[in-house]
């Protein structure tokens, strides 16, 4: 297993360059109304809960509602990081177990894979030691969370407002709903989504999009696929016209239970506040700019990556929260803000609805 960064002299250069320092001035800038846009947003979200409710008699998150598989994994920290890198959990090599989740990023549980939309990947790491943000006080985990597209379309509590609005109201019209994205400064970013290559869950690359402390420091960070098989199924793409409207995970159960998986776990540090905006994340920080460094490996063995019971004990009882974790991996700017007040807030409804407790696991023994 091969988790190494660059050449010596490269990794020379990059432990010399300026980061910025996770609580220098202007990282963080709270926008007018931004309080009021997140009520609204998680009103919001409510709503496209009860919708689906109607549609399913059962309620799921407001999104990545639909499960494409869980599996059990390792994250693997190697202690021979440069002192740069050597932040927060990853100060010191160590393995870590990790639960995992694919999903499909929108509201809906029914939805279609053969549609091209974002997916995403959620990892509850256990044995976590440190201080813990208020949200993860008496949880030793940190959940990270992942999406298939670099920059969010929902880039600040402000975009956010304004854009699920549209998508309840025009969400069943796409000319309708364009008509409207066309008329916004950022069209491009809103309609990408809608045009994300629709591959292999397995071959896909996976973001943060939004900031969070490192450490000593700020960053984004990625999980890249690193075994030859996952890079060659990359080459396979969905066929709308052949394949069932649950292929992806169809693919996913076929892949683990023949075949170990690795991806790298990168961050990209924050050195240039006006070109790599916290606030919005809305922007791809420029990976040519600012190089993705490997911190550590996730591994995953064959197994079963769609077992019934923990599918249900998954949707019924667990959220992934990135509020859930170390202080020192602290969620940065308004879209993490954000998520502060819409997660509890999407996570009681579907408590109430389902009548289903929600239960933060602690270990490894807790998941079935």
């Amino acid at each position: 297993m091969d988790i190494s960064n660059r050449g010596v002299d490269d990794e020379a250069k990059l432990a010399d360059r300026n980061y910025i320092r996770w609580d220098a001035k202007g990282v963080e800038k709270i926008a007018e109304n931004e309080e009021e846009d997140i009520k609204a947003v998680a009103d919001m979200i409510n709503a496209i809960q009860k919708a689906q409710f109607n549609n399913h008699r059962h309620c799921f998150s407001g999104t990545h509602a639909r499960t494409q598989g869980i599996i059990k994994a390792k994250l693997v920290v190697h202690d021979d990081l440069p002192k740069h890198l050597k932040q927060s959990m990853f100060d010191h090599g160590a393995e870590y177990p990790v639960v995992c989740r694919y999903s499909s990023e929108p509201g809906d549980p029914g939805l279609d894979d053969r549609i091209p939309q974002p997916r995403g990947f959620a990892m509850k790491v256990f044995n976590i030691e440190g201080d813990f943000l208020p949200g993860g006080v008496g949880i030793p985990t940190q959940d990270i969370e992942f999406n298939s597209t670099p920059a969010l379309d929902l880039a600040d509590a402000k975009t956010t407002r304004d854009i699920i609005d549209l998508r309840i109201k025009y969400g069943n019209n796409q000319s309708e709903l364009y008509k409207h994205l066309e008329a916004r400064p950022d069209t491009d970013l809103q309609k990408f989504r809608d045009t994300v290559r629709n591959t292999h869950l397995e071959s896909t690359r996976q973001y943060s999009q939004t900031a969070f402390r490192f450490g000593d420091y700020v960053a984004k960070y990625c999980l890249v696929p690193n075994s030859a098989t996952q890079k060659k199924l990359y080459e396979e793409t969905v066929k709308p016209d052949a394949d069932p409207s649950d292929i992806l995970s169809q693919w996913l159960q076929n892949f683990h239970r023949d075949h170990n998986a690795e991806y790298l776990l990168q961050f990209q540090l924050l050195e240039d506040l006006d070109d790599q905006p916290v606030e919005y994340a809305g922007k791809v920080w420029d990976p040519e700019k600012y190089p993705w460094q490997t911190v550590a490996a996730l591994v995953v063995p064959r197994q079963d990556s769609f077992d019934w019971e923990m599918k249900n004990f998954w949707e019924d009882h667990i959220r992934v929260d990135p509020w859930h974790g170390l202080k020192t991996l602290q969620p940065l700017g308004g879209p993490n803000r954000l998520r502060r007040v819409v997660y509890p807030a999407s996570s009681a409804l579907r408590r109430k609805m389902n009548a289903r407790a929600e239960v933060n696991v602690k270990n490894m023994a807790e998941v079935p």
